[in-house]
């Protein structure tokens, strides 16, 4: 009767022992979706565990829109119950809206000095980061009837050209590259954005324009391109931010996270976009 009462105690002290040394490693661990919420704009683990819902609207530049539309739809196929909502259009102008109150979760813009505008303004949450780059490239009318075969070309007298907007990034990399190269070229119009130029070209009111080389390729066979050297100092690095009063913060990061993922590489590279 002793030995069966020591037993006994002795297994309630093991027992007690136990539960003590896994309360204590429950005390140490830390939780398996903690993230670091300094950087915002990071990719995220924890939305991939939460269900998101709602709209996530998101200022991009221009020359994003078929690559962005992509993964907006990607987006919503791998988070049922969300919606994607773009606003396309020249990033300073977008950055414009940002500053002046517009609601809005995501700016991706198509250079860093129309960025600062808004990180200036305090409008950010957390750094903005270069997620591709792209470089000019000149479109022509199909079958380039005026051989266009270099910037230079771009001055031969009576060829109508269109430029983006200075204030524009395609317009101030096009106004770099054509400094930089001593060349005066002055334009029929400028257009508020890349879209805008191109289009002068696909409906033939224009000789040429100076866009990026993703818009050229999306463009298919409604223009022709012409690559020239000098594009090569005057590449965007394109940077993408949370904005800091975002309405949708949480999808809003997980679609940040699709962007700089390599599934969201893929679909930006295959649209002519440089790795940042």
């Amino acid at each position: 009767m002793t030995r069966s009462v020591r037993r006994t105690r002795r297994t309630v002290r093991l027992a007690g022992a136990g539960a003590a040394a896994m309360l204590a490693l429950g005390a140490c661990s830390s939780p398996s979706d903690s993230t670091d919420s300094s950087n915002p704009s990071a990719p995220s683990g924890t939305s991939a565990s939460r269900k998101l819902s709602g709209t996530v609207t998101v200022f991009a530049a221009a020359s994003l829109k078929e690559s962005f539309t992509t993964l907006g739809k990607e987006f919503e196929e791998q988070h049922q119950g969300t919606k994607v909502s773009f606003n396309f259009g020249g990033s300073d102008t977008l950055a414009a809206n940002i500053t002046s109150g517009a609601p809005a979760d995501v700016f991706a813009a198509a250079s860093p000095g129309t960025m600062a505008v808004v990180t200036d303004a305090k409008d950010t949450a957390g750094t903005p980061v270069t997620f591709v780059r792209n470089q000019l490239e000149i479109a022509t009318v199909p079958g380039n009837p005026h051989k266009v075969a270099s910037l230079k070309d771009l001055t031969k007298a009576g060829l109508k050209v269109v430029l983006c907007d200075r204030t524009v990034p395609c317009g101030a990399a096009a106004r770099k590259a054509l400094d930089a190269s001593g060349l005066k070229l002055t334009p029929v119009s400028y257009e508020q954005d890349v879209k805008g130029a191109l289009t002068k070209v696909e409906l033939k009111e224009a000789d040429a324009a100076v866009v990026y080389k993703t818009d050229v390729k999306a463009a298919g066979d409604k223009v022709e391109g012409v690559e020239f050297p000098e594009s090569a100092g005057a590449v965007n690095d394109y940077p993408i931010a949370l904005l800091k009063n975002a309405p949708n913060a949480e999808a809003a990061k997980a679609f940040i996270a699709l962007v700089r993922s390599a599934e969201g590489q893929k679909v930006l590279h295959e649209a002519g976009f440089l790795k940042p």
